[in-house]
């Protein structure tokens, strides 16, 4: 297996102590790659405490032949919780986060607490999803550098959220992404009534909008990559044939492919050839 190591923190007496005698690549100042290496359990421990990303990956995985990017929205894309964010707006925040937060672990069914929170937000203005666009929401360190590669490759790029139709379409728009799935909140004179519309975008439809775009693109797994934080985005990330946890929570990065908890979203073009 190749091992990429990386990490705004990584330097070159670190890359010397996990090369040994072995041939050092530099992918880039902070990311090195050192190829055709065992994998050796006790590396996590050692990258943990130097706040250093690693990743296995087979020989021959080249960026420019992948033919799908999926990514989460809230925490991923962009670095914020919209619906904490519309909470806090409400007077809710705390409660809106609290279980924002059990959700992304899974320990409450995914349907029921976006249910929960949307109904805390009835009677807010629609206004406040302008400000929350406008005034916090900010995209991930890294994100604009993936998103540019994508397209310089040829990959197609799917936003899926759990979260809202009026923020994924925004972004859709400004950063040209290909294909979204979210959620529609209901609205009454202005002001949102805490109910949804349609069906809810859970992790089963997280991962159905996946297959189908994969399928139609004639996208091998091996060709498909799925970026997710929360327990909401496994089901996606099983169907990917390289899944990134990013930043996410202790049930994700157990069974994802890979974790970045210190790199940006710029950090998945370096686990790649």
């Amino acid at each position: 297996m190749n091992l990429v190591v990386q990490g705004p923190g990584l330097t070159p007496q670190q890359a010397d102590e996990l090369a040994r005698t072995r041939k050092i690549e530099w992918i880039s100042e902070k990311a090195i790659r050192l190829r055709g290496i065992a994998v050796e359990k006790s590396l996590g421990p050692w990258c943990e405490e130097r706040r250093l990303d690693f990743a296995w990956m087979p020989e021959g995985r080249r960026f420019a032949d992948l033919k799908l990017l999926a990514m989460d929205m809230d925490s991923t894309l962009i670095s914020i919780e919209c619906i904490d964010e519309l909470g806090d707006l409400a007077g809710k925040g705390a409660e809106v986060a609290a279980i924002t937060a059990r959700a992304m672990r899974g320990e409450i069914d995914y349907p029921e607490s976006l249910r929960k929170r949307v109904g805390l937000l009835a009677g807010l203005p629609e206004t406040a999803l302008g400000r929350v666009y406008e005034e916090r929401l900010r995209l991930t360190p890294g994100a604009e550098k993936l998103i540019a590669a994508c397209k310089a490759n040829g990959v197609k790029l799917l936003l899926v959220s759990g979260g809202f139709t009026f923020f994924t379409e925004k972004l859709r728009h400004r950063l040209g992404l290909d294909f979204t799935i979210s959620n529609v909140l209901e609205f009454s004179n202005g002001k949102l009534t805490g109910k949804l519309l349609g069906n809810i975008v859970d992790a089963e439809a997280k991962a159905d909008r996946f297959r189908t775009i994969a399928k139609n693109l004639n996208a091998e797994k091996s060709l498909t990559v799925a970026i997710g934080d929360g327990a909401n985005d496994l089901k996606m990330m099983a169907e990917a044939g390289v899944s990134v946890a990013f930043r996410a929570k202790p049930v994700v990065q157990a069974r994802a492919t890979c974790a970045i908890n210190w790199s940006g979203l710029d950090g998945v073009l370096n686990l790649f050839d």
